[in-house]
């Protein structure tokens, strides 16, 4: 394999650079960089501003907004963010319920949401686990019952990432009887959150944030004219959008970014009389993480060149969700072990963009704790590890 760029490559990664440089603002850059969750505000401004540049929907076909890069330059583009401190998008709308719409939707449906999407005008989030149907979404209780052109939809949605700030919700639910196979008996519903019936609860997390909800619906009236594709085909169209879901949760050039940082505090990290970097057990640790991100960052490559072909990503989408959150996690783990004293201080208002006091510990190392006790459900969302390993030996290694 050939990784050295192109000249055309190297041109592009410098326009990006010179974009970065000129357009992401300085406060979202300050707050990305030290690990400090922003406002749906901010990440508005920042895709607003992705945008007007042409560089919102970097895995959309041209024909809807699309940027029609290659594999490589979505590589560069990654990267290039990381390392500036750019956020990544609310995968919601653009990276999830959109691949499913532009793939599966009707003309009117592309036309309606798509542009919406595009420019950031709606906020979306996800209604799939439920209070028993966590990773074995097939059992999933919240109905839809056919009264006309209309669906009646009743249960609850759990584990609603930034369900607070949601315009619409995609959800599965099940529109067959009790007679039908699980899977068959679900179909794929778009839902505006201000429909009368339907309550946001919010559940805090053990960092203190309030990043997760509960969504119930009593008896709430959507159009038929909202079900993606056909009634029953639901389940189809929700393993393709957890292909993209799983694929982009690697977050490869962010841990690389994250493992660069590391390195950096921990050679300024005493310990003894040298530094922690110089420490043989750290360091081991360090390299086998390290070794570990480096081959999954070749997988990935893998899978965005199928990506770029206009297929889904493939059950190797699975073994990026598995490393990338593992890996994820034992860069927390290391961060908290740089962070020692710094990492007992615990201050929760500190960790949000508008705290104006002085923080404890030095840039990044003070947010280690709730990016630790946070981090720890990588492993669990968009499908549960174990279930991941299931589909590996299912469709990899045909066992």
């Amino acid at each position: 394999m050939n990784i050295d760029f192109s000249s055309e490559e190297l041109a592009f990664q410098q326009a990006v650079q010179k974009f970065l440089q000129e357009k992401l603002p300085a406060d979202i850059r300050e707050w990305t960089l030290k690990e400090i969750p922003l406002g749906k505000e901010d990440f508005v401004r920042w895709q607003k501003i992705l945008y007007e540049q042409g560089w919102a929907a970097t895995n959309w076909p041209v024909e809807h907004g699309g940027t029609g890069w290659t594999p490589t330059q979505k590589y560069i583009w990654a990267n290039e963010c990381a390392n500036f401190g750019a956020p990544d998008v609310i995968p919601f709308g653009f990276k999830m319920v959109a691949p499913v719409i532009f793939t599966y939707g009707s003309e009117e449906q592309k036309q309606r949401f798509l542009p919406d999407i595009l420019e950031s005008n709606v906020w979306w989030c996800q209604g799939y686990s439920e209070p028993n149907a966590g990773s074995d979404l097939a059992s999933l209780k919240t109905t839809a019952v056919r009264d006309g052109d209309e669906y009646i939809v009743n249960g609850t949605k759990t584990w609603t990432t930034l369900g607070q700030y949601a315009d619409w919700i995609f959800c599965l639910v099940r529109t067959g009887g009790t007679e039908v196979k699980n899977q068959a008996a679900i179909s794929f519903l778009l839902i505006e959150m201000n429909h009368p019936g339907i309550t946001v609860s919010p559940i805090m997390t053990l960092g203190g944030h309030h990043e997760v909800n509960e969504v119930h619906f009593n008896n709430v009236r959507v159009p038929v004219g909202n079900r993606i594709g056909e009634e029953g085909q639901g389940w189809t169209y929700a393993k393709v959008l957890l292909t993209h879901e799983r694929t982009g949760i690697a977050r490869v050039a962010s841990s690389k970014k994250r493992l660069k940082t590391l390195k950096k505090l921990a050679s300024e990290t005493c310990d003894g009389d040298a530094n922690l970097l110089e420490n043989p057990a750290f360091s081991q640790k360090l390299a086998e993480v390290e070794i570990d991100l480096l081959a999954l960052e070749y997988t990935e490559l893998r899978a965005l060149a199928a990506v770029s072909t206009g297929q889904a990503p493939g059950p190797e989408s699975s073994i990026l969700k598995i490393k990338g959150t593992e890996i994820a996690q034992q860069l927390d783990e290391l961060y908290m072990e740089t962070a020692g004293y710094y990492g007992m201080p615990f201050v929760s208002n500190q960790f949000t963009s508008d705290f104006d006091g002085e923080r404890v510990g030095p840039g990044v190392i003070t947010s280690s704790v709730p990016r630790y006790i946070n981090n720890r459900k990588a492993s669990i969302y968009g499908g549960s590890n174990e279930i991941q390993k299931n589909i590996i030996s299912k469709w990899v290694l045909g066992l």
